[in-house]
């Protein structure tokens, strides 16, 4: 395989297990700040709200969120804000200088905006969320903490996506991949020069995510971008654990969809094939 694309190593450590983390999504540190509402955070608030690139979210960011992001920057992990790189339905993620002087971005969700009963086919059946209820803020709160969780979980079994760095309830904060004024391109935007050396390289982060026990859910050229000669897998916020009763349904879909992409490209892939690559025994 070529230099171009090079896959990241696995961190050492044990192997996975049935083991899954216990995510707890009751009420944090930011929640009693915003109830609190002292006058430092009070300042903070008025000033966050002044910001350009804040004013017309004033809306749908409520005092948690303000509070939230309050504690990433009391704690060290956001220095400066910067400007959006990105506007969705569900969240905003914009350019921050991180508390080691290293551009980092910040992903914020809003919770009064975020798709409740799509988030909910993702969280039930998943095992850290056994007991989650029907509130909807505690519903995007697991959400975030579940990107989080996946993120690691991915990092550690080798898969490239955005290193995660802090979360508080529905702010995350991760690796910048690119800047705002020069931006990793998804792979939907460029035409891949080498697209059967890249589909391999997707194909083997697709088993590594399912031997650590997770899938993708929705996988394609939209959540796969080129940064520096890599591919980077993104948007993890929806993966669920192999345990998941939709999981075998989400796979097929994720390998026809990167399979169908990488064809068009000139790749010799297929969906079946690719979904018994993903699934075949470590000894295999």
């Amino acid at each position: 395989m070529s230099d171009e694309f090079g896959m990241v190593e696995p961190q050492e450590g044990e192997a996975f297990g049935d083991e899954w983390e216990e995510i707890d999504v009751s009420d944090d540190e930011a929640d009693r700040i915003a109830r609190r509402k002292d006058r430092d955070f009070d300042e903070f608030r008025i000033r966050l709200k002044d910001a350009d690139q804040f004013k017309v979210e004033q809306s749908v960011f409520d005092d948690a969120t303000f509070a939230a992001i309050y504690k990433l920057v009391q704690d060290g992990y956001i220095d400066a804000f910067g400007g959006p790189i990105s506007t969705g339905k569900e969240a905003n993620v914009f350019e921050a200088l991180g508390g080691e002087e290293d551009d980092v971005a910040v992903k914020i969700y809003r919770i009064n905006a975020s798709d409740f009963r799509h988030m909910r086919d993702y969280l039930e059946g998943d095992p850290r969320f056994e007991n989650i209820g029907h509130d909807k803020g505690q519903v995007v709160r697991a959400w975030v903490r579940k990107e989080f969780a996946n993120l690691e979980r991915a990092q550690r079994a080798g898969v490239r996506v955005p290193k995660p760095i802090a979360v508080q309830r529905n702010v995350l904060v991760m690796e910048l991949v690119g800047l705002v004024e020069d931006r990793a391109r998804r792979l939907s935007e460029v035409n891949v020069e080498n697209p059967q050396t890249a589909y391999e390289v997707v194909r083997e982060y697709m088993r590594r995510l399912h031997r650590a026990g997770l899938v993708h859910g929705d996988l394609s050229e939209y959540n796969l971008i080129i940064h520096e000669g890599e591919l980077v897998v993104i948007d993890l916020g929806q993966a669920v654990t192999v345990h998941h009763p939709n999981a075998e349904e989400f796979l097929r879909r994720d390998c026809h969809n990167v399979a169908n992409f990488f064809r068009r490209q000139g790749a010799d892939a297929d969906g079946d094939s690719l979904y018994e690559f993903v699934t075949a025994d470590e000894d295999e």
